[in-house]
């Protein structure tokens, strides 16, 4: 993994998830190396990888916490996709809720600017 880059192992968790195969030594290992790594995800690496985790219910309390922080950086970089899937995440793998407040509010400066068409019904 140490000679993956932020792409290949947010694919790779995402692989494992879709296919609803855990693999506890896979993601402690990958959660680890993307801590490392976290400045060089983009909004979708790091939405998929949160979502990898979550869909496993595989806990990984460090990686949520750096990729909040790493998240938060880089909010005007989600759609609304991603931040409906990491705030997801957060409440599947029940993280601080504070955590996805900023995901809240950037996805409400996007349905204010019209950037975004929410339809409720």
């Amino acid at each position: 993994l140490d000679q993956f880059n932020s792409q290949a192992i947010s694919n790779s968790l995402w692989s494992y998830a879709t296919l609803k195969h855990p693999s506890p030594e896979l993601f402690d290992s990958a959660a680890d190396e993307a801590i490392k790594k976290l400045d060089q995800f983009n909004s979708q690496a790091i939405s998929n990888s949160l979502w990898s985790y979550a869909t496993l219910k595989h806990p990984s309390p460090e990686l949520f916490d750096s990729a909040a922080d790493e998240a938060i950086k880089k909010l005007d970089q989600f759609n609304s996709q991603e931040i409906s899937n990491t705030v997801w995440s957060f409440a599947v793998v029940d993280c601080d809720v504070e955590l996805a407040i900023p995901f809240f509010n950037h996805l409400s400066d996007l349905h204010k600017s019209d950037k975004l068409c929410l339809t409720i019904e």
